[in-house]
């Protein structure tokens, strides 16, 4: 009787973790870190900086987001994968979906924010954009490109002064960024001010 109870548990055991395995990563409750890529984003700033033309400027701006990019694990880069995917064929509902699947699962994993804020962006919800924003770069403090949406964001909203500050934040990293005309415009507005 005692080895039936035992082999009952057991079997019930044994079920139980073919069914956790069956269910996959989405079974799992924990998002691993974010990939260290602080000394990778240094280089690629200290590069930027230092590049002599646009062109080069620009690649290294891939670079940067080939890091940004690179999710903690397979989960989190599928849904950050088809949070891009969605938003770049303009279903932003599904595209918001899946930021916000990454967000609730890696909610220490910065782009998960800043794809959402893009979304937002896109929508015209400048107001939502700009908590994700904050958040990515309290994250991710050197993220460029969250620091030129967040210019683009307070641009948007009539804020050119705070406008001008985050893109000469930016710029400070990136000097070839294309949003880098946008300044002058920011600067005169921060004048009449």
């Amino acid at each position: 009787m005692i080895f039936r109870a035992g082999g009952a548990s057991l079997l019930i055991m044994r079920l139980a973790l073919i069914a956790t395995l069956a269910a996959g990563p989405a079974f799992a409750t924990a998002c691993p870190e974010p990939p260290d890529h602080a000394a990778a984003l240094s280089d690629l700033i200290t590069a930027a900086r230092e590049a002599p033309d646009e062109t080069l400027g620009r690649t290294l701006s891939n670079d940067m987001w080939a890091l940004w990019a690179d999710a903690p694990d397979a989960r989190a880069q599928e849904l950050l994968d088809t949070a891009m995917a969605r938003r770049e064929a303009y279903d932003y509902d599904a595209a918001i979906t899946a930021a916000e699947a990454l967000i609730t699962y890696c909610p220490d994993y910065a782009e998960g924010y800043n794809q959402r804020a893009f979304i937002h962006f896109l929508r015209q919800e400048f107001e939502a954009a700009l908590p994700d924003l904050e958040r990515t770069l309290e994250l991710s403090p050197r993220h460029v490109a969250a620091l030129t949406g967040k210019a683009l964001t307070l641009h948007a909203l009539g804020r050119n002064a705070e406008a001008a500050l985050a893109l000469r934040a930016a710029l400070e990293m990136n000097p070839w960024l294309g949003e880098r005309h946008l300044l002058p415009v920011l600067e005169a507005s921060e004048q009449e001010l």
